[in-house]
């Protein structure tokens, strides 16, 4: 039976961090209640709407029995307990379930005991925080809401609430980040055991007000105080060599686990597995077509209580755009991937388009397996823009 993933969208954040370019937006909570009902409703409606849509789901995903959730966002945190277990419930009444994998995306000031102990009872097991840093300096220039007195104190809430797996994100150039206080998140992180480990460098572009004052040359929101390329890329470098001393295992480009404890659902996106998207922005693959839910949370509910689903993006998949992706899903994981299979579920010839990169010393080849050189992993995006020339 194919295994089939799910992920929710909560768009909803109590602030909106400087760095932050996803869609996401600050309203009232009395917005939350009417998303979670067109969130649950367009998972008990699914089959009805993509097919008004002409999205066709293969054969096989129409009995397919899902066994990861992921509520992400956002602050999906933020929401009531109940609407986590309502969404839930939908998606155990409209699919073949047997979860192995509930993510909750949290902030460290959103936990309190009874909301945890009520994630725990609604079948969450898993937990991502979205920490970024254990400094207050550097998280207070990066409008983050809470402080590292809020991680010390939420992490022991959810262990003793029964959360079994916890996964904390760092960013590498935050605002007023030295190499001393990026050693000093390293070593914090480690002492609290998190099971689970993502280190995102900070990204520079036009979607975020940090990125905009970078790019423009200006100097609000501590623009000034970003640490430049050649400092983030050491401060990746420097948790590669201390999360694999601390016994994590890198198994994506930034995305490290003790043994046993890869994020299942994520696993899904890089080898191009099956997912459904339910809410606002939300993204759908079915292996031959991809889609995605408009942005707007106000449109989003709006439509699904007309009985439509907003699909703002449909993409089937050409054979060429379909290896495009195998390659560079494939390559972000430390793995790497067989040339040899791929070459035959393609009907292509590869091995030309990685000899350049070889020499250059970019990648690693061992018989057909081919994979991102160890110390390459910082310039990845360069490596991925030369194998698609």
């Amino acid at each position: 039976m194919t295994r089939l993933g799910i992920y929710v969208q909560v768009p909803f954040c109590q602030t909106k961090c400087t760095y932050c370019n996803f869609h996401t937006g600050v309203v009232a909570t009395s917005r939350f209640a009417p998303y979670a009902e067109a969130v649950c409703r367009e998972i008990r409606e699914h089959k009805e709407r993509y097919a008004e849509k002409g999205v066709l789901l293969p054969e096989g995903l129409l009995d397919a029995e899902v066994d990861t959730v992921y509520m992400g966002g956002g602050t999906p945190s933020l929401l009531d307990s109940s609407h986590l277990r309502e969404i839930l419930g939908a998606i155990r009444e409209s699919f073949a379930a047997e979860f192995t994998e509930v993510t909750l995306e949290a902030d460290p000031e959103t936990v309190e005991s009874e909301k945890a102990a009520a994630w725990v009872r609604a079948g969450i097991n898993r937990v991502s925080f979205g920490l970024q840093s254990f400094v207050d300096k550097e998280l207070i220039a990066a409008g983050r809401m809470h402080r590292r007195a809020d991680i010390y104190r939420a992490v022991p809430i959810l262990r003793a609430a029964g959360i079994r797996i916890i996964s904390f994100d760092l960013i590498a150039g935050l605002p007023y980040q030295t190499k001393e206080s990026w050693r000093q998140s390293l070593e914090e992180l480690a002492a609290l055991e998190p099971e689970h480990v993502s280190i995102y460098l900070l990204e520079i572009d036009e979607g975020s007000r940090l990125g905009k004052e970078l790019l423009w040359g200006g100097g609000r929101y501590s623009a000034g105080a970003v640490p430049n390329e050649d400092e983030m890329a050491e401060f990746y470098e420097t948790a590669q060599e201390f999360l694999r001393g601390a016994g994590y295992h890198h198994y994506e480009i930034s995305n490290w686990a003790k043994p046993g404890f890869e994020s299942k659902h994520n696993l899904k996106y890089w080898r191009r597995a099956p997912y459904l998207g339910f809410g606002a922005g939300a993204h759908s693959f079915s292996g031959t077509e991809r889609w995605a839910n408009a942005h707007d949370a106000a449109g989003y509910v709006s439509a699904i209580q007309s009985g439509r689903l907003p699909v703002e993006q449909q993409e089937k998949l050409t054979a060429e755009s379909a290896l495009e992706e195998e390659l560079f899903l494939g390559l972000r994981q430390l793995d790497g991937i067989d040339l040899s299979q791929i070459e035959r579920e393609y009907g292509v010839a590869l091995a030309g388009r990685f000899d350049p990169l070889a020499s250059a010393g970019l990648v690693e080849r061992e018989g057909s397996l081919v994979r991102l050189a160890p110390g390459r992993l910082s310039i990845s995006n360069e490596v991925f823009v030369e194998l698609m020339r």
